[in-house]
This record gives structure tokens, C-alpha cells and sequence, in this order.
């Protein structure tokens, strides 16, 4: 995913680069001007000359000096531009990545780590092209010192190559341990970041229980370990700077007091010693790499861990369409696993054009994972779904989607206004039929702005909610409608109102409901009872219901409607 992101800023990396390179160059330029400029200075002294020579070397190092620095502060805006524009590509790819997904990601990823990779992952991770262009920069400014002393004299290279291994040990370990400590450190803020979600859900319960100082503790159970992980990176980090600090000045020393023999010698002038003492600082510049290799280590813990996200394969669409009328949906053999354990096993189910399904069974028995494959939320891993005789993973993606519609037991509010939730992905002229057939009319009309009213300023009640999921449904329309107990928290009257207007208002569609509620699954044509995973009955409601096992999954309900 990084090599992606560099590849879509591949212009602006070449242009840091190239900056960064250019710094280099002036940085390794430096000394030899400011040592020809010595050099001109004694040589003027001794000859009783003007220094003119000198001048014009002082004013090429001075020039240089402006350059780098107007270099330095167009490399700093381009670095964080850059950083900025990455950060942006990378959220948009991987959110519409985790959108496509659908319940794959969320199943996978609880929803408090999936907002700390997408939200700080990828900003950790966004760095990445600056920090390769400047850590290709910061690599060439000690190579190309290396090569300006042997310029200056090979014996003074040849002396710093004998330390320079002990260098290159240095950086590998500091590489290595730090990225134990990022990985670390990134695990432990998406375990805090997904038990405060968990708790923010949870508000209410947690306040009705009295247990915030509690759930607090929970939280924040992690803190320790990130604690642990952040000092054992600035450690890290610390014993590399000394290992340096101790290393990197004997080197210097070394490469001096070889250049001072030389000039004993008269194998070096003066302003020779300078450079090469300078040279000597700009080879063992481990701080800068240090830095930058930290920076780039950083980058790629965050960005395996955020490419972790990809790992997650998006539902593949087909090209096949549906034939103008329909909605006979056919389960064959179907078999889906979570976590090891079998939650539908060689389900066989036909649901006729047109007619009505009510699944039942008890908690775990797999109904609403029925209900996805229906609408193809989820895919089963062994057997297949079809409508009016396609495979769903054969359609398109417009043919899918237009034809099934969903409502949910939670439904969540999209869009800014009521109309846009219930509306979404339909034509603006079904909001008030929808709403009125989903008996939400009454309600919105009373709020001061009515269908205008911002989603996040009104509160709603649980059954109130769910007559807006199943307005968004009827809106929707199509051949086939899963409701996935989208009628639970609506009282018995407000039930029956809209299970007659669910007949009325999709005549012809195709109606899968998961049912909890005795009445609801009397109103279906066939009912269909799921127990550990495997159809138990097929029949209309009236005759299972003389099953006392088929009557204990409806504990507290009476009798068939």
C-alpha cells in the first residue's frame, strides 16, 4: 500500500528528491568552497596579494548558504503538502475499500480499531513518500562525504571505512527494534481506541449501572502497555543516539588526526584539513539517519497495518441482469462458518415469486445470516443463492442492489435530513408514500421542521426508528424485500398496521422476514424454522404451531393470529 501511495505522489516524490538531493549537494559543496576560501586567505597573507580569489570563494559560500536554505524551507512545504495530499488518497481508498466490503470489515475489525486505522493509521502512514525522498538524500549526503574525502586524500576514506561497519550495525539493530516498538505501540491504541466505542455505545447501560469508574478502568487497561511500548521506542531510540554520540566522534578524531599527520607531511594544505574535518562531521551524520530512519520505520508499521484493511476482499459483481419480472429466490445447499463454528449447515430453501417467508428459530440459529445471504450481505462458503435462477455473485452490482432492499433491527440514519435517510438511494417522490405505508408520517409531521429536520437533532425511540428503516425499505422498493427483524420494537398495534401495509404497499415483491414475534410469522405464507443452522419445518405458521418445541421459540407470545 506504500509503495502505492509513492507511486500516487510519484511527481511530488521526484521533486523532493530533487531538492533533497540538491541540499545534499550544496551540504557536501560547502566545505570545499569554505576550504579553497582558507586556503586563499593564507596564500593571500603570505604573498602580500589582495585575497581577491578569497572574495569570490566567500561569495560562492555565501550563495551557497542562501541556496540551502531556500532549498530547506520549499522542501519543508513540499514535504508537508505532500504528507497532507497522502493522507487524503489513503482515507478515501480505504474507506471506499471498507464501504465495498459491507459486514466482511466490521466482522473482522471491531469498529473502534477500523476508525484508529483509517483516522491515525493513515496519518502515521501519509509520511511515507517524504520520508523515502529525504532518507535517499540524508543517504547520499555521508556517501558522497566519504567519496569527497577520498577526493581530498584516499588514505583519510580508507581510515573512516575501518569504523564504518560499526555504523551500519548500529542503524540495522535501531531499524529493527523500533519496528517491534511501533507495532507494539499501534496494537495497543487500536485496543483502547475499540473499548471506548464499545463504551460510547454503551452510554445508557453504563450509566443506568453506575459503573463508569469501572468501565473507565476497562478502557484504559491497555494504557500500561502502550506506556510500555512508548518508553521501550524512546529507549530504543536513546541507546542508538549514544551508541552515535560515542562512536560517531571517534571517527571524526580519527579522520583528523590522519588529515593533521598529512599536513604535517605537507600531503594537505590548510584549507584541505578544514574540509576534510568537515566531510568527517557529514559521514558520521547517524543523527539525521537516525532520525529519518525512525520516520520510515514508523511509517511502515502504521502502513502494514492499515493495508491490513485490503486484506479483506471486496464482494466481486458479475455482469448478468435479472429478467424484467421476478423475485423467486432459491438457497441451495447453503453453508456459512464464523470463527469455526457452523452457523448454517446444507440450508436448502425455495421462496416463490411474490410470497412470504418468515424465518424463525432461537438466538444463534442463523437467521439473520440467512437474511444476508439473502441480499447478498455476506457470501456462503460452500453452496449458492439465487434470484429468478442467477447466482447473486453473477449480477451486477446496479442489478443486485436495485432488486433487494433491507431493513434492519438497528437502522442507522444516513444522510443529513429524515428525507435523505429515507430516501438514500431512491427517487425523492417515495419519501411520504414510504413514510406513511412504514406509519412514520405521523411522527415526522409533528417535529417543527418535518422531513427537513437534521437526523442528529431529533431524538427517536426504538420503535420510531425502525418505521424509518422500513420507510427507506418501501422506498427502495425492488423484487424482494429481507426485513431482519425490522419489526421488534414496534408495539403489537403499530405490527399489525404495518404488516398489512407491507402486503399492500409491494404488491408483487418477494418478502423474507426474520420474525421473533408470533403474529408477525402468522402472517407469512410459509414460515421457515431454523434450528442449530438446519431447516427443522417448512409450513405455514398454524400447523407448526402445534409443535411445543416450535411454540417454546416464541416464549411470552400467544397463540397463531
Amino acid at each position: 500500500m506504500l509503495r502505492a501511495a509513492i507511486r500516487h505522489s510519484a511527481a511530488r516524490c521526484v521533486a523532493l528528491c530533487l531538492l533533497s538531493t540538491a541540499g545534499a549537494g550544496i551540504g557536501l559543496l560547502l566545505p570545499y568552497v569554505l576550504g579553497r576560501a582558507l586556503d586563499a586567505l593564507l596564500t593571500g597573507h603570505a604573498t602580500g596579494a589582495t585575497g581577491g580569489d578569497a572574495g569570490h570563494w566567500l561569495t560562492l559560500g555565501a550563495a551557497l548558504v542562501a541556496a540551502g536554505t531556500l532549498l530547506d524551507a520549499c522542501e519543508g512545504v513540499l514535504t508537508g503538502t505532500t504528507a497532507a495530499r497522502t493522507t487524503a488518497w489513503l482515507r478515501h481508498r480505504l474507506v471506499r475499500h471498507v464501504l465495498d466490503t459491507g459486514p466482511r470489515a466490521t466482522a473482522r475489525f471491531p469498529a473502534g480499531d477500523l476508525v484508529a486505522r483509517l483516522v491515525g493509521g493513515t496519518a502515521q502512514a501519509a509520511p511515507a513518500p517524504a520520508t523515502v525522498a529525504a532518507l535517499a538524500a540524508t543517504l547520499l549526503t555521508p556517501l558522497g562525504a566519504i567519496v569527497a574525502l577520498g577526493l581530498v586524500d584516499l588514505r583519510l576514506a580508507l581510515v573512516f571505512l575501518v569504523g564504518a561497519p560499526a555504523l551500519a550495525l548500529l542503524l540495522r539493530a535501531f531499524a529493527r527494534a523500533t519496528s517491534d516498538c511501533v507495532s507494539g505501540y499501534l496494537r495497543a491504541q487500536g485496543d483502547i481506541a475499540t473499548r471506548l466505542t464499545e463504551a460510547i455505545g454503551g452510554a445508557r447501560t453504563i450509566a443506568a449501572a453506575r459503573t463508569a469508574g469501572k468501565e473507565t478502568d476497562r478502557i484504559l487497561a491497555p494504557l500500561p502497555e502502550l506506556a510500555r511500548q512508548g518508553l521501550r521506542m524512546w529507549r530504543v531510540q536513546g541507546r542508538a543516539s549514544a551508541g552515535a554520540v560515542t562512536l560517531a566522534p571517534l571517527l571524526q578524531i580519527a579522520v583528523i588526526a590522519a588529515a593533521g599527520l598529512l599536513l604535517l607531511h605537507h600531503h594537505l594544505s590548510v584549507g584541505e584539513l578544514l574540509a576534510a574535518s568537515r566531510y568527517a562531521v557529514l559521514a558520521t551524520g547517524v543523527g539525521a539517519l537516525v532520525g529519518d530512519l525512525g520516520a520510515l520505520v514508523r511509517t511502515r508499521a502504521a502502513g502494514r497495518r492499515t493495508a491490513e484493511l485490503l486484506d479483506v476482499p471486496a464482494p466481486r459483481y458479475g455482469t448478468d441482469e435479472l429478467p424484467v419480472r421476478g423475485g423467486h429466490l432459491e438457497l441451495c445447499g447453503v453453508t456459512v462458518r464464523r470463527a469455526g463454528r457452523t452457523v448454517l449447515d446444507r440450508v436448502d430453501l425455495t421462496v416463490p415469486a411474490g410470497r412470504t417467508l418468515a424465518v424463525v428459530g432461537a438466538s444463534g440459529a442463523g437467521k439473520s445470516t440467512l437474511a444476508a445471504l439473502a441480499g447478498r450481505l455476506t457470501d456462503p462458503d460452500e453452496g449458492t443463492v439465487l434470484l429468478d435462477g442467477v447466482p447473486l455473485p453473477g449480477l451486477s452490482r446496479h442489478a443486485l442492489r436495485t432488486a433487494v432492499g433491507h431493513a434492519f433491527e438497528r437502522p442507522v440514519l444516513l444522510g443529513d435530513t429524515l428525507a435523505d435517510t429515507i430516501a438514500l438511494s431512491a427517487p425523492k417522490d417515495r419519501v411520504i408514500p414510504a413514510a406513511r405505508a412504514a406509519r412514520a408520517d405521523p411522527f415526522v409531521r409533528r417535529l417543527p421542521d418535518g422531513y427537513a429536520t437534521v437526523c442528529a437533532d431529533v431524538p427517536l425511540s426504538g420503535g420510531e426508528l425502525q418505521r424509518l428503516g422500513l420507510a427507506r425499505a418501501f422506498a427502495h422498493g425492488g423484487r424482494l424485500l429481507v426485513l431482519d427483524d425490522a419489526l421488534s420494537s414496534l408495539d403489537t398495534v403499530t405490527e399489525h398496521e404495518i404488516a398489512a401495509a407491507l402486503l399492500d404497499h409491494t404488491p408483487g415483491a418477494t418478502r423474507l422476514i426474520v420474525a421473533h414475534r408470533a403474529t408477525t410469522a402468522a402472517r407469512a405464507d410459509t414460515v421457515a424454522w431454523l434450528d442449530g443452522g438446519r431447516v427443522r419445518a417448512l409450513g405455514p405458521h398454524e400447523r407448526l404451531w402445534h409443535d411445543p418445541a416450535y411454540r417454546a421459540v416464541f416464549a411470552g407470545e400467544d397463540g397463531p393470529a
